[in-house]
């Protein structure tokens, strides 16, 4: 982003950028920069991801993500240390480059070493909640990693809507009422989807930050990841069942996946904090804006999610 940018500075994974302070802190940026740097210029000799959480934002992902990095064949990322869950590779930096995202993983050598010690498989992942909504995701991925399994989290698009401002609103990212920014979202994302399937290199920021109600229309991007990859490596869950019965989709999860029985420490929501009161009849308009998309949704994947209702 430019410095001219009329919006907040942004990191490349995700959150609002914080300027390092003290010497601590900015030691600890300038040796993870070289450890990148490091990790690009031996990308050759990296893995690549066996599976990926697609999203949605405010679905569960990173909850989920933290659950799968407590099991003993889930791989750390590298470095080990850092506790990073995805990336931001297929959809935001991909102008990075293949190496860039390649320096993420650990080298083949040392995940062979790591199997080996083990006695098991041992399963890398990224989780980037922006991948379900971003049109180039889906395809970037399976040229990549056309054998990864994909896992989404799909939740109630109202609740969602309202979380993702929240969210925002907290990390100063959002100024404006949720109600405004709703109204505003029609004109801040007008085109910008189209300029992106136009301009593979164009990133937009509003597309990502400020489609609220836009995010929450999973069909779209649902349809991307279906044409990407077949059946048998698309697991689609609902963020309910996630919060609702942890331990059976995490099990389901682990199914999917090919690998043992185990549980978290517990099954805490990761990111939940108390949130402000949602106005009925903001929600009862966002209903009536997301009906014919859940409609679509619950087609695609032929069962009722029970939303809406």
């Amino acid at each position: 982003m430019s410095e001219n940018s009329p919006y907040p500075k942004i990191t490349p994974y995700g959150a609002r950028y914080v300027a390092p302070k003290g010497l601590n802190a900015i030691a600890r940026q300038k040796a993870l920069q070289a450890i990148r740097t490091y990790g690009s210029l031996t990308a050759v000799l990296r893995e690549t991801p066996d599976y990926l959480i697609v999203g949605t934002k405010r679905g569960g992902t990173t909850s989920l993500a933290r659950w799968l990095t407590q099991h003993p064949q889930i791989a750390p990322l590298f470095p080990a240390r850092e506790t990073r869950k995805g990336m931001y590779y297929f959809d935001v930096n991909f102008a990075k480059g293949e190496n860039w995202y390649k320096s993420h993983f650990p080298t083949k050598f040392a995940h062979a070493r790591a199997e080996k010690k083990a006695g098991k498989d041992l399963l890398l992942g990224d989780a980037t909640p922006y991948y379900l909504h971003h049109p180039h995701a889906p395809q970037r991925a399976a040229e990549l990693a056309p054998n990864a399994k994909v896992i989404a989290l799909l939740r109630d698009p109202v609740e969602r809507a309202f979380s993702h401002w929240v969210e925002r609103s907290r990390q100063d990212v959002e100024t404006l009422s949720f109600e405004d920014a709703i109204a505003a979202e029609e004109e801040r994302i007008a085109g910008e989807e189209q300029k992106m399937i136009d301009d593979p290199d164009y990133a937009s920021y509003t597309h990502q930050h400020y489609s609220y109600v836009d995010q929450g229309k999973y069909s779209r991007g649902l349809k991307r990841w279906m044409d990407a990859y077949p059946a048998e490596q698309l697991l689609i869950l609902r963020s309910e069942d996630l919060y609702g019965d942890g331990p059976a989709t995490y099990a389901k999860v682990l199914n999917f996946l090919g690998i043992e029985p185990h549980e978290p420490k517990e099954f805490s929501a990761w990111n939940k904090k108390k949130k402000p009161e949602f106005d009925e009849d903001l929600k009862a308009k966002l209903k009536d804006l997301l009906i014919e998309d859940v409609s679509e949704v619950e087609r695609l994947l032929d069962r009722e999610m029970g939303w809406l209702q």
